[in-house]
């Protein structure tokens, strides 16, 4: 099976029609995943250069011929503006070479000796205008990391500059259900974050090798936090997603003081026992003057052929909302995608957008927009 390393280079003489230089060497070319089945990537393009789409997928298949017998599947976008500062920064100033590596599959850690400087960090600044959600809950298995990632998603398409930081760190699991397969690199004195389904996404899953565990105290994990804030290149960003560990622990705790201004999302299941211990991390946020956008209800329902079973019972993230004095956003049915590893974007917990549980996300992307005024 081909390399991401051999995909790149059979890619590197593919230039950027308006910028005239290398993809490749711009970093232009995200979300290379090369399976049994075939490749896909994303390429990301200069606004006036998207009417060349079609040539250059055809250009991308010509090149990846050689790598495997199915046609490549080839995702264009244009660029944000951050993007697009920095690509013309790039071709004009000649540092393209620097950035060679873009695309490159490295192992990377975060790096070191920035977090002195935290509190000036844009994203931390009380300034910033990027619009922070915790996403929280007081169990485990409740789905909330399925929540955040599908509400990031959900964001994204609908034109939002999303980033979302796997805030689990003993139990990441972001990039698994994502399907992100590649690993941030450093540029510069930064990492550039994994963007997947147009998501910028770090996780401390991108540090860890074969599922290893992680034996660290609470001081050492807020560390880590700090750093997933002062050495990532977030770029512009509208919304910061971040995926709290279950419960009121440490991680919860450093992030309500290193973002005051953050708002929270409870999670829960329909169980009354499951909404009793979410009202703590509601109650944690109260107390640190963290606003509560509302409550998500996952897995209220199991429904077949037409059929709805409340198989974790009725009513309790009605009953959380009222105890925290918030609204019930949204309730999501217990399912799953009906996804296929052999799709070339396949991920195991994305919701596509035409899905009837992906259109709920949808709603309640629509919902959280018009609550937060971004």
């Amino acid at each position: 099976m081909a390399t991401r390393e051999e995909v790149i280079e059979a890619l590197k003489e593919l230039q950027e029609p308006t910028l005239k230089q290398s993809l490749a060497q711009l970093g232009l070319l995200r979300d290379i995943v090369v399976r049994e089945s075939g490749i896909s990537l994303t390429a990301v393009l200069h606004p006036d250069s998207i009417a060349e789409s079609g040539r250059l997928e055809e250009a991308v298949a010509t090149a990846l011929a050689a790598l495997h017998a199915n046609k490549p599947h080839v995702r264009m976008r244009p660029m944000t503006e951050h993007e697009l500062g920095e690509a013309q920064s790039r071709a004009e100033g000649g540092h393209a070479g620097t950035a060679a590596t873009a695309g490159a599959h490295k192992e990377s850690a975060p790096v070191k000796g920035h977090s002195a400087g935290l509190e000036r960090h844009p994203l931390l600044s009380p300034e910033s205008d990027v619009v922070s959600i915790a996403i929280a809950s007081g169990k485990g298995g409740v789905g909330k990391s399925t929540v955040t990632v599908n509400l990031a998603v959900a964001l994204a398409r609908r034109g939002k500059r999303v980033g979302l930081i796997d805030g689990d760190i003993y139990g990441f699991s972001v990039p698994d259900m994502m399907g992100i397969e590649e690993r941030p690199e450093q540029v510069g004195d930064k990492i550039k974050p994994i963007e997947r389904f147009g998501v910028k996404v770090i996780s401390m899953g991108f540090f860890v090798e074969d599922n290893s565990p992680i034996v660290w105290r609470g001081p050492m994990l807020g560390r880590m936090l700090r750093n997933f804030f002062s050495d990532i290149d977030w770029g512009e960003l509208d919304y910061l997603l971040l995926d709290l560990p279950p419960g009121t622990g440490d991680i919860a705790l450093d992030v309500h003081q290193m973002l005051p201004r953050s708002k929270e999302i409870i999670v829960t299941t329909p169980h009354a026992t499951a909404a009793f211990v979410a009202a703590r991390a509601g109650a944690m946020a109260i107390k640190t003057n963290h606003e509560i956008i509302g409550v998500v209800e996952n897995m209220a329902w199991y429904e077949k052929n037409g059929e709805r079973d409340y198989v974790f019972g009725r009513g309790g993230g009605g009953m959380l909302a009222d105890t925290l004095h918030t609204s019930l956003l949204a309730q999501f049915p217990l399912g799953a995608p009906d996804n296929h590893p052999s799709e070339p974007d396949f991920s195991p917990s994305v919701y596509k957008a035409d899905h009837p549980t992906g259109q709920e996300y949808l709603t309640l992307a629509d919902e959280i927009v018009a609550r937060c005024g971004k």
